[in-house]
C-alpha cells in the first residue's frame, strides 16, 4: 500500500512540475514559486458571509484557493463546489454529478464578484475508477490556474487542465490539457499526452468540457 501511495505522489509531483513549465516557469524560479505558494497560504481565508451567496442550496465547498487570477494585485478566489450527497447520486456513466468551479474576483472593498463559472472543468466523484475520487487539487500562479486529477486501476492516468488569463480579452482561456498514463507493473514506462492551443484553438474557460472525449 505504501509503495502505491509513494508512486502516486511521485507522479503528481512530476505533473505539477510540467504544469509550471507550461506557465513559463523554469527550474531557477522554483524559489519564487514557493514564495507565491506561501503567499496564498498566508492570505486570510474569506469568511462564510463573503462566499455564502455564491453557494447554491444543496451544495458545499469541496476546495478553495486564493491568488491573483486577473493580474490586478487584488486577492481572488477559486471555489470548487460539490453536492452534499454526491457520493450517493453520482453515476459516472449516466449522471456524473457536476462540480462547479467558480472564479471570484477580489474587489477593493474586500468582497468578491463572480467573474466566470464552469460545471465541466472538474471530474465527478466517481470518475477516477478504482482509485476513487480523481480530484487532486487546484493551483494558482500569476494569472494561470490548474486543476489536477489522478485515477485508474491497473492503468493509471493523470490529467491537468490549465487556464491562462488574457488581459486583452479580460478572460481565461484553455492553455494546456493533458497528463501521463502508465501500467502499475511498469510505472517507468509512462506515456505523455499533452495538448496546447496549437491543437485545440482558442477555448474560453466556460466552453471547455472535461467529459468530452479528446480527439
Amino acid at each position: 500500500m505504501c509503495n502505491k501511495v509513494n508512486m502516486k505522489n511521485s507522479i503528481i509531483k512530476i505533473l505539477i512540475a510540467v504544469s509550471l513549465f507550461a506557465c513559463g516557469q523554469n527550474p531557477s524560479s522554483a524559489n519564487q514559486d514557493d514564495s507565491k505558494k506561501e503567499f496564498s497560504k498566508n492570505v486570510k481565508k474569506p469568511s462564510h458571509n463573503q462566499i455564502s451567496k455564491f453557494i447554491p442550496d444543496s451544495y458545499e465547498v469541496l476546495d478553495s484557493i486564493s491568488g491573483d487570477l486577473n493580474l490586478d494585485n487584488y486577492t481572488d478566489l477559486i471555489l470548487i463546489l460539490k453536492k452534499h450527497d454526491e457520493e450517493n447520486t453520482s453515476d459516472v456513466i449516466e449522471n456524473p454529478e457536476k462540480r462547479p468551479l467558480l472564479i471570484l474576483i477580489g474587489k477593493d472593498n474586500g468582497g468578491y464578484e463572480l467573474a466566470a463559472k464552469s460545471n465541466t472543468t472538474v471530474y465527478c466523484y466517481n470518475c477516477g475508477g478504482m482509485m476513487g475520487d480523481p480530484y487532486q487539487g487546484v493551483t494558482i500562479n500569476n494569472g494561470y490556474f490548474s486543476v489536477e486529477h489522478y485515477g485508474g486501476s491497473a492503468w493509471r492516468w493523470s490529467r491537468i487542465i490549465t487556464y491562462k488569463f488574457s488581459k486583452s480579452d479580460n478572460h481565461w482561456f484553455l492553455h494546456r490539457d493533458g497528463g501521463e498514463s502508465f501500467h502499475v507493473s511498469e510505472p517507468e514506462k509512462s506515456e505523455s499526452n499533452m495538448r496546447t492551443k496549437k491543437d485545440f484553438g482558442k477555448i474560453k474557460f466556460e466552453d471547455f468540457d472535461i467529459f468530452e472525449d479528446k480527439e
